[in-house]
């Protein structure tokens, strides 16, 4: 019988939990064992009791987990330490999302424990796998927080009020990318009655954003993607998108950019002076913070105050919604490895086209072809 083991999340300001207690039992199902660290859910909402009615087993510590565990589930890759890489033992199946293009060297570390390694965040965005689509569950939860944390900075109302004191005007929100984070935080700013614009350089997107109630900005520069995302833009095509979205920028009251490019530093759409030209007490929400920023001043993980505007640059906003945002996760990561496991054994079929391009080591060997080019441009092995 396979054991699978849910350690506690290690890096600083994570709250999720791999699997919440429904995810549990549905796997205890399939006749593998669920071990869960204690306290693994606790700040996502999750006490051990209900864990252990869901059919798991408590252990005490992080170690006595790993030391039985044949599948790791993480939310975040492991860090080096005695609770990451170092307590995987050898031939482990970890299973996490891990920003392998961006992370080599904890690929190379993971190589050397002789790891089956599946990324989450590399599941093919097909028809079939949309269950198991980590990047569009926690993008879900991150477009709604980064609309809360925008009204909570903004000093006015997002809705407009009729009042003895008079009219009070709707707030303007700006969201720049209408992928599932921004169509998120235009519907969320919707609900709370903002006056909301959208732009995106996907041509396809236009319709999904006029659908939820928000005008599309149309910058005349689009260009289509791969599997859902916008393709990475040229400095000439940025600068010119820029030029036409800086009236718009200075206009709004809330500022929400979410633009992203796999495995590259994300694109800066507003730059210092677009800034400078916005309303004092205006905010920016930056959800690509943590790759450098869409934002030219923002800094990740700190909200600072440049010429008057809130710059918010929290990287992990998944993790302030933690309880749904680890039920999404859970569902996600149970979706694609409960096929895996027949009769409580660990049988990975590598002819679907699923697991191939999740998979990032098997036994330590990379299969990735991008990851394999990518650490040969570094120079590594």
């Amino acid at each position: 019988m396979v054991k699978v083991f849910v350690p506690r999340e290690s890096a600083a300001g994570e709250r999720r939990v791999a699997l919440a207690p429904d995810s549990v039992k549905s796997l205890c199902a399939t006749g593998a064992e669920l071990l869960v660290q204690a306290g693994a859910g606790e700040q996502a909402g999750f006490l051990d009791v209900a864990y252990e009615s869901a059919g798991g087993k408590i252990v005490a510590d992080a170690a006595a987990g790993y030391d039985q565990a044949g599948i790791v589930l993480r939310v975040q890759a492991p860090e080096d330490g005695s609770d990451g890489v170092t307590a995987l033992r050898d031939g482990v199946t970890l299973i996490s999302s891990l920003q392998p293009l961006v992370r080599l060297e904890l690929v190379q570390a993971l190589a050397k424990k002789k790891v089956t390694c599946f990324a989450l965040d590399l599941v093919p965005r097909i028809s079939r796998a949309q269950k198991m689509d980590i990047l569009s569950s926690q993008a879900t939860a991150g477009g709604y927080m980064a609309v809360l944390l925008a009204a909570t900075a903004l000093p006015r109302f997002f809705p407009m009020l009729m009042t003895a004191a008079g009219t009070i005007t709707p707030a303007r929100v700006l969201v720049m990318g209408a992928g599932v984070a921004g169509l998120q935080a235009i519907a969320t700013a919707k609900r709370l009655g903002a006056k909301v614009e959208a732009t995106d350089i996907r041509p396809e997107v236009k319709e999904q954003v006029e659908s939820i109630g928000g005008v599309f900005v149309d910058t005349g520069q689009l260009a289509g993607g791969e599997g859902g995302y916008a393709a990475e833009a040229k400095e000439d095509f940025l600068r010119k998108q820029q030029e036409i979205l800086a009236e718009h920028v200075a206009a709004a009251d809330v500022v929400i950019t979410t633009a992203l490019v796999p495995g590259r530093k994300a694109p800066v759409l507003v730059k210092a002076d677009m800034v400078q030209r916005m309303k004092p007490g205006s905010v920016i929400v930056d959800m690509a913070a943590g790759q450098g920023g869409n934002c030219e001043l923002s800094k990740a993980d700190e909200r600072i105050v440049v010429h008057g505007v809130t710059i918010i640059g929290e990287s992990n906003l998944p993790a302030l919604l933690a309880s749904d945002a680890s039920v999404m996760f859970g569902r996600n990561t149970t979706a694609f490895l409960k096929p895996m496991l027949k009769e409580g054994k660990l049988e990975t079929d590598w002819e679907d086209e699923v697991n191939v391009g999740a998979a990032v080591l098997k036994n330590g060997e990379i299969v990735n072809e991008k990851v394999r080019e990518a650490l040969a441009a570094s120079g590594g092995a």
